[in-house]
């Protein structure tokens, strides 16, 4: 059953994770999972130095650059009880934000996420809410 777009973005804002979906100039969709935040209709998507990275020039930045489209997908999977499963897609774009909204989306993620806590972050991702769509077993 489709979701509403409310009860969409409710579901996307409690999800513990996502997948980022960015273009790549040759190959195309490339996807990634993610740590995020909402608020309003801005998502934050952190690029941290907690999780061991080859550089911090990384290739969703770089396709960022280039297209500033994004899709954010979080879902709830459960093996057992399939009437339990639902999706939500979230169409981005690249976004500058404000000093306080940027702290804002900052502190939210370190609530979010202990890892986060004391974690310096190398930069924030951060989009404007195109569009939520969603969907839901029951």
């Amino acid at each position: 059953m489709k979701l509403s777009a409310d009860e969409a973005r409710r579901r996307a804002t409690i999800a513990d994770h996502g997948i980022l979906a960015t273009l790549h100039p040759t190959r195309g969709v490339d996807t990634v999972p993610a740590a995020f935040v909402i608020e309003g209709d801005v998502v934050a998507i952190p690029i941290d130095e907690v999780k061991p990275k080859a550089s911090i020039d990384l290739r969703r930045s770089r396709n960022l650059d280039a297209d500033p489209r994004a899709s954010l997908l979080c879902e709830h999977w459960d093996a057992v009880d399939w009437s339990r499963l639902w999706w939500v897609r979230i169409s981005l774009r690249r976004s500058d934000e404000s000093t306080e909204i940027l702290a804002r989306l900052e502190a939210g993620l370190r609530r979010r996420y202990p890892q986060y806590e004391s974690a310096p972050f190398a930069a924030i991702l951060t989009f404007r809410i195109v569009e939520v769509s969603g969907w839901s077993a029951s």
